[in-house]
This record gives C-alpha cells, sequence and structure tokens, in this order.
C-alpha cells in the first residue's frame, strides 16, 4: 500500500513552544477525585499531614482541585529544554507494515537520559525539594526509569538520592542500577533489612521479589525517619499527573499545527503518569463537552488493577504506612508474579484515572505480556526504536485497532505515548526470545484474596 506522506514524519515543536504551564485536568471534573484519608482517622489529609511526606509545594498541587493551569518555574522550563519539546512521530513504516488504513502516531518521550517520560515530574519534585531547603529526598522504583530520572533530577540540583528498587528489578537490571549511582543515589534493592517495615514484609513473605507497594513502604519510612528529607512519588498521585500534563499538551500543540483530530488515545496504564499525562487536554475537551474522544488505558494481564480491580479506598503502599487513597485496586498486599517482565507493576491506578474511569470517560483492557513482547518486537523492527516494555502495552492495543481498521476499512487515527526506550531490559527481551516467558494471570480466587482484606472505610 503506498502512503502519501503530506505529514512530517517527525513534528517538532520550537522551542518557544513548551508549555509554560501545566494543565490540571481536576479543574474540568465534575466529579472530583476522593480525598486521601489519614489511614487512622479515616478523615481526609490535611496540608499540614501531608507537608510531614511531601513537599509544601507539592502538596498544594495534590490537593488543587480548582486551578486550570499551573505556571512551571522558569528553572524548570529552562530544564525541559534539554529534551523538549519531544517528537510526535507519524508511524508510517509501521502502517504499511499492518497494510492498514488507519493514522498512527506515537509521542516519542525516550529522548532524554533517564530514557523515559519520568524526568518531566522528577525535575519539578527536585526543584521543589531544593527551593525548600531540604537534604534529599527518597522514593521507590519497580522498572527503573522513575528512579534513574530521579538520580538525574537531584544530582542537577545537589540534593542526596535515596532509591529502593523493587528486588526482582534491581537483580534483573543492574544497567539501569548503575545509571542511578552514577548520578549519585544510592540503590536499595526492595523489601530489605535496612528498614523496620521491610524486616516485617520479608518475615511475612520469605523469599518475596517485592513489589512497588513495598518499595514504598521503605521510602516513607526513611523520609519521615530523618531530618531535611521528604519522600517523592513518580506516579499515582495528583501533582505527578500535572507534571506530566506537558506530554499531552505538546501532542495537542503538534496535531492542532496539521489540522489532525484523533480518534483513538491509546496509552499505557501502571499507576498513571503517563497515560494521565498524554490525554490531559484531550480528556479537558471530553469534560468540557468541546470533542470526543475514544480513550484506552492498556495495562498488563498480570497485574489489572483496572479490569479486575475494584474501586475502593486502599492503602498506597504494602506496608500500611500511607495514605489510603480510593482507586481501582488489586489490593496493597498484591505482588505480581516475578516472571511480570515491564514495569506497571502497582496494585492500584491514579485517583484521578479511576474517577474518569468509573465515570465512563474512557475505557481499560488488559494484555498478556508476550503478546505484548510481539508488538515491541514488530515496531523494533519496523520503527527503529527498542520500546521499553511498558511502552509496547500500548503499542499492542495501536497494533490491534489499526488491524480493526484494516477489516472494517475505516480511517481512523490513532495517537499512543511511546514512554520510553527498552535498552536496559534485555533480560525480558532475551527470556521472550528464548520462549522463557509466559503470561501468568492471577485467578479469581487469588485477587479475592487481596480484595477481602481491603480496609473498612464508611
Amino acid at each position: 500500500m503506498a502512503i502519501e506522506k503530506k505529514i512530517p514524519y517527525k513534528i517538532y515543536l520550537e522551542e518557544n513552544e513548551i508549555p509554560t504551564t501545566w494543565y490540571n485536568v481536576r479543574a474540568d471534573m465534575k466529579n472530583k477525585p476522593a480525598p486521601l484519608l489519614n489511614p487512622g482517622t479515616h478523615q481526609p489529609m490535611t496540608a499540614q499531614e501531608l507537608g510531614a511526606v511531601f513537599c509544601e509545594e507539592l502538596v498544594a498541587q495534590e490537593l488543587d482541585n480548582e486551578n486550570r493551569f499551573i505556571p512551571i518555574p522558569q528553572d524548570i522550563q529552562d530544564f525541559y529544554k534539554m529534551y523538549r519539546p519531544s517528537p510526535l512521530v507519524r508511524a508510517y513504516c509501521l502502517e504499511e507494515k499492518l497494510q492498514t488504513p488507519a493514522k498512527i502516531y506515537y509521542k516519542f518521550e525516550g529522548n532524554n537520559t533517564s530514557g523515559s517520560h519520568k524526568l518531566n515530574s522528577a525535575i519539578a519534585q527536585a526543584y521543589y525539594a531544593k527551593k525548600q531547603g531540604l537534604k534529599g529526598v527518597t522514593t521507590e522504583t519497580g522498572a527503573g526509569q522513575w528512579g534513574t530520572a530521579l538520580s538525574m533530577a537531584c544530582s542537577y540540583f545537589g540534593l542526596d538520592c535515596k532509591v529502593f528498587m523493587v528486588k526482582v528489578s534491581y537483580e534483573q537490571k543492574p544497567f539501569r542500577r548503575e545509571v542511578m549511582r552514577t548520578y549519585g543515589a544510592s540503590v536499595t534493592p526492595s523489601p530489605s533489612e535496612t528498614t523496620q517495615v521491610g524486616r516485617k514484609i520479608l518475615a511475612e513473605h520469605p523469599g518475596t521479589t517485592g513489589s512497588l507497594g513495598c518499595a514504598i513502604s521503605e521510602a516513607v519510612e526513611v523520609a519521615v525517619g530523618n531530618p531535611g528529607y521528604r519522600y517523592v512519588l513518580g506516579s499515582v498521585l495528583n501533582q505527578v499527573l500535572l507534571h506530566q500534563s506537558v506530554i499531552g499538551l505538546e501532542t495537542k500543540a503538534a496535531l492542532d499545527k496539521y489540522g489532525v483530530t484523533p480518534d483513538i488515545i491509546i496509552g499505557c496504564a501502571g499507576g498513571g503518569s503517563n497515560l494521565g499525562g498524554l490525554i490531559s487536554p484531550f480528556m479537558g475537551e471530553k469534560l468540557r463537552g468541546e470533542k470526543n474522544y475514544r480513550i484506552i488505558a492498556v495495562e498488563p494481564a498480570s497485574c489489572p488493577s483496572l479490569t479486575r480491580g475494584v474501586y475502593a479506598y486502599d492503602f498506597c503502599d504494602t506496608g500500611m504506612v500511607c495514605p489510603l487513597a480510593k482507586m481501582y485496586t488489586l489490593g496493597s498486599d498484591f505482588i505480581p508474579a516475578p516472571n511480570h517482565a515491564g514495569g506497571l507493576r502497582y496494585h492500584g491506578m491514579s485517583p484521578v484515572l479511576s474517577q474518569l474511569y468509573d465515570d465512563g470517560m474512557m475505557e481499560a483492557v488488559s494484555v498478556p505480556q508476550t503478546r505484548v513482547f510481539e508488538a515491541a518486537e514488530m515496531f523494533a523492527r519496523v520503527e527503529g526504536i527498542l520500546p521499553a516494555p511498558e511502552s509496547s502495552h500500548a503499542i499492542r492495543v495501536a497494533i490491534d485497532e489499526a488491524m480493526k481498521c484494516k477489516e472494517t476499512g475505516e480511517e481512523k487515527t490513532l495517537v499512543f505515548g511511546l514512554t520510553g526506550t527498552g535498552y536496559f531490559d534485555m533480560v525480558a527481551y532475551e527470556k521472550f526470545h528464548e520462549g522463557k516467558m509466559d503470561d501468568y494471570v492471577p485467578t479469581d480466587e487469588e485477587l479475592a484474596q487481596y480484595r477481602a482484606r481491603l480496609p473498612q472505610v464508611d
């Protein structure tokens, strides 16, 4: 099929077109996300309570449901210029490979040293920590992208960075770990013997390979127990989706340059940072009744919080020391199978995205990982980028939707988020190529056990 290339392969914005404000989708939501609750009193967390864990200005952003636009400080704008605007790419080669009438675009966020979109929020959170006069920050990381991004951001501002990395990733991705160390971060496999909560988890789950929930608990304990430190999170929270809105704002601006309106917007979904950032301005139009888009969240079948979880208040961490969030959740003590190859291993979903999903504003699908890696391999061969396993969930569904267009003859326009590169994920690619990767999916009985232990909130 000959494809007429009226639109460039890569659509770049000018440097002066980088967004100067973040877009807060909560301002346009009729049903606001439910507040975080104090785990002891089950009352909404106050700014003072949150300030013991998070940076002061980040707390203000976390609680802001009213202001549609939040100015981006100049120091952050200047840092963004090192790798933004990121390109919006027309996937001509993929379209030709599929012989589909669909028009496929992807927003590529892997063109920075951290290799993913995570840097968009990491630099913001490090900036506010520095502005507050803190000594350092603590965090968790799953596949390693967030830890890498935060270590880079902390190095830029001269902050100490303590990272608790999910143990299975720590062992499978030594090079991602070494990038963090290169930027000055300390990296501890989680759960560990270095914290009280880590020792408790190990006692209850001997030999566990860890989860984001475990790592969060350890990072929060260290932050609260060390003066001059605060905890920062790479996904889930309202503030993170706010910072990541630069992805969607740039995507929409690039499409608008050529008068392109997408029919379907697709993003991988773990905690919600990439998906929330990509869809934000489009969701805003949908919420305001200006346009209608089909928005699809794609999650792994081995950790299916939206598609098989329940919408309820739950702890944000396995150690049950963090606030309660109302979200789609599998249960805070859910630990993905160790053969789960990508990130996207969080037990819950962003409260913002959970509310939007519950309101019917977006769809969700789960996909098995062998099909994810089949899509990743095809994409790498035809588009020339080795995608991260997380991103490849979105690629999988983009290909599926494009093939539906081939069957029906519809010329739909698809946009998906390519969150980063997969060059530190070669153990997973190796398992796929050697036929050692399987598609473990938790049973209904297993998930029911976790749901039975959800906290009871009136």
